[in-house]
């Protein structure tokens, strides 16, 4: 109960800190090429590739408002990748990637009821991507991706 009542008090300072925030909110809503996702899983989808190659990688974060991810594993190819995070629930999250060495490689801004994209520049290799909201990373929001 202890628990509950400690993510519910860092979900409610970190809503609190998004609305505090900038005036910067930059939701966007662009229409991508490529593979889609079903049922709320996230996937690599190798349509739209620039000159540097790589592509889409889509995650979403739970939409009932859980501190979790849809999926706890993505793949992506090597290259210029856009990464694409959807966010249905009225609890802020974002999406950031970092390397082997824990060394932040890209992410995108936090937001709630909207979709955020950025881009990132990926080697072969294992990754991990999480949220990076005070609290929600420790409380299990994070997971794997691999580049080929």
């Amino acid at each position: 109960m202890k628990q509950i009542a400690a993510l519910l008090a860092l979900a409610l300072a970190a809503l609190a800190l998004v609305a505090c925030g900038g005036g910067s909110s930059s939701t966007s809503s662009e229409e991508t090429t490529g593979g889609e996702t079903s049922a709320g899983k996230e996937e690599t989808s190798e349509g739209g590739k620039e000159a540097g190659g790589g592509g889409s990688v889509k995650v979403e974060a739970d939409p009932s408002g859980n501190l979790a991810f849809t999926s706890d594993s993505v793949s992506a190819e090597a290259g210029n990748d856009t990464l694409e995070f959807t966010n249905e629930s009225p609890v802020p999250h974002d999406v950031k990637i970092e390397n082997s060495k824990g060394e932040e490689v890209g992410g995108t801004e936090i937001t709630s009821e909207g979709t955020e994209s950025a881009s990132v520049e990926l080697e072969p290799g294992e990754y991990t991507f999480y949220c990076s909201v005070p609290g929600h990373r420790q409380a299990g929001m994070e997971g794997t991706l691999t580049v080929k």
